[in-house]
């Protein structure tokens, strides 16, 4: 423990020997910190200025086994305790690139650059632009990204939320706790999230859902006052106070793009679910391209990417 407590300490700008580097501060990069503190892995976990990833903005959670309902806040801040507890150690830091250098990878931080042995990519993926007219003009000014976080502030108004999937049904039902009227519009005929959400929805009495419709325009002077949407019965402009998007999630791995493999949508390519291109470099949670992208599966591809991690040092 002395060894982690010296690095902790050392100067910034100093170049740090390590085992491992964790990238990522959500379920993904909790795991893995708290399987590779167990494992004794020399490791730092550059959380960015996000602790706790898109999880942490998450209301609330009712599918995580073993706990009926928390909310994302407190999930994280108990895995960070927990980790922590186990000699974990967490900077707030964000990487800026990463390079091969012989048998090390070279990762430069805001704040320092580390030599490491093994790399473990946790970094997550932040809420898609859907790229309308007016949604840059009005970002924080009635166009939000999460409820979890501004809600309050559209307490008795009229709100449109964007998507089908299980971010946008949880996201409007938070939501429909403040607002006095939810709009949902969706592309498709039919949800993609989980049926209870969906049936969850569709029986609240404020909310209501527009099929095959999509957002072509947000409209204001100093905040949103109105959006122009395409409907099966050609254009309208519907009144609103606040449009709140869920289009998708786009992953954060440019410091890592010459690094390794990358699919097209811009996820880490894995195989044998936490493998990538290379050897020594691993990848868990939202940033990779696995199919089922929920808490339970990011702390399990955590705690396989620090166990891969720990077989490479034997």
């Amino acid at each position: 423990m002395k060894l982690r407590t010296e690095l902790i300490g050392s100067g910034s700008s100093v170049n740090r020997d390590l085992d491992l580097v964790i990238a990522g501060g959500g379920p993904a990069a909790l795991a893995a910190a708290l399987y590779a503190a167990r494992y004794d892995i020399e490791h730092i976990v550059l959380e960015s200025y996000q602790p706790g990833g898109q999880a942490a903005l998450t209301a609330l959670i009712e599918n995580y086994p073993g706990i009926k309902t928390i909310g994302g806040g407190d999930l994280v801040a108990v895995m960070k305790e927990q980790a922590e507890s186990w000699g974990a150690l967490f900077e707030m830091s964000s990487v800026i690139s990463a390079d091969p250098i012989g048998d090390r990878i070279q990762i430069k931080a805001d704040s320092s650059t580390y030599m490491a042995r093994n790399l473990i990519i946790a970094t997550g993926a932040a809420p898609a632009r859907l790229g309308v007219p007016g949604e840059e003009k009005f970002y924080g000014r009635g166009v939000s990204y999460c409820a979890t976080c501004d809600a309050p502030f559209f307490r008795d108004a009229r709100v449109l939320v964007v998507g089908g999937g299980d971010s946008a049904v949880k996201e409007a039902l938070h939501l429909s706790e403040f607002v006095s009227e939810l709009v949902l519009v969706h592309r498709r005929d039919k949800f993609r999230a989980e049926p209870y959400l969906a049936e969850k929805l569709l029986s609240c009495g404020k909310c209501s859902v527009n099929w095959n419709t999509t957002l072509k325009e947000i409209k204001g002077d100093e905040s949103v006052e109105s959006v122009v949407l395409s409907t099966p019965e050609g254009e309208k402009e519907l009144k609103v106070d606040g449009v709140f998007m869920y289009v998708g999630r786009k992953p954060a791995t440019e410091p890592f793009a010459n690094l390794i493999d990358l699919n097209d949508n811009g996820t880490v390519r894995t195989h044998d679910i936490v493998h990538t291109s290379r050897e020594n470099i691993f990848a868990a949670g939202d940033v990779t391209d696995n199919k089922l992208r929920q808490i339970v599966t990011a702390v399990s591809d955590g705690a396989r990417a620090a166990s891969a991690v720990f077989e490479l040092l034997q």
